[in-house]
């Protein structure tokens, strides 16, 4: 049996005093699709955080494809395929899209000693990219990313995943602010992400955006999954909100 792409087992996050996440278990498969909802306060963005790099765990045990992975910076996430796009897209607003693209990972040109960037090789990856995430207009790559609206941000940061093909694309509200053709580009992208061999991780407030898209739904309440099988094809949106609050449960009693 082929397995997981990404399996957490019993991860723990303390803030001092603080349970930000007590014993979660979550599992993403290849070229599956997730939405991860709960309320705020439900430990969705630290256990993100845990996945990507940006907190260390206080315990647990992060695998791989069944190996156990070490992740301890962004660094060491984005070596094993796992990239994350925030709802700023954390990207560097004074340059040019191109260089947001490759930041980190620019191409050199001509001798190793001279350093130089390969901008032509840049400027024409960017413009594939863009064209590929849905930008139909024919935005010059050397544009600073200053100048676009938050749904080419968005294009920009998923770009950048795109090519360098990560396995595991973690999608923390990237719908926030923005308007319905950009929304819409950004959920095709996340329709078009299994095709291209990609998973994802989807984080959205907005549920009906998250049921557009994904194959299965896994629900956090005050640092623990509470449901980590919900099928959207089967379910409904005032189930699961039912779920995120804990009505369900009242409902049970």
């Amino acid at each position: 049996m082929k397995p997981d792409l990404i399996r957490m087992e019993n991860i723990v996050k303390n803030y001092g005093p603080v349970q930000a996440l007590s014993g979660v278990n979550l599992h993403v498969k290849e070229r599956e699709i997730v939405g991860l909802l709960g309320d705020n306060g439900a430990g969705k963005s630290t256990l993100i955080k845990v996945l990507s790099g940006a907190v260390p765990i206080t315990s647990g045990k992060i695998s791989v494809r069944g190996k156990e992975a070490t992740i301890k910076t962004t660094t060491d996430a984005i070596s094993y395929g796992i990239e994350t796009i925030y709802q700023d897209s954390a990207l560097v607003t004074q340059l040019s899209i191109a260089r947001n693209l490759f930041l980190g990972r620019e191409p050199t040109t001509g001798p190793k000693f001279l350093n130089r960037l390969d901008e032509e090789h840049m400027n024409e990856v960017a413009s594939k990219l863009l064209r590929e995430v849905g930008i139909s207009k024919n935005i010059p790559p050397t544009t600073p990313i200053a100048a676009l609206s938050g749904g080419e941000r968005q294009a920009v940061a998923i770009a950048r995943a795109m090519y360098f093909e990560s396995d595991l694309i973690i999608l923390d509200e990237p719908t926030n602010n923005l308007g319905v053709a950009e929304t819409q580009g950004v959920l095709d992208f996340v329709r078009g992400a299994r095709a291209s061999g990609h998973s994802c991780i989807f984080i959205a407030h907005n549920i009906h955006h998250v049921f557009q898209v994904v194959d299965r739904i896994i629900v956090l309440r005050r640092g623990k999954v509470v449901a980590d099988d919900i099928d959207p094809k089967t379910s409904t949106v005032e189930a699961v909100e039912r779920v995120i609050t804990g009505m369900d449960e009242e409902e049970i009693v």
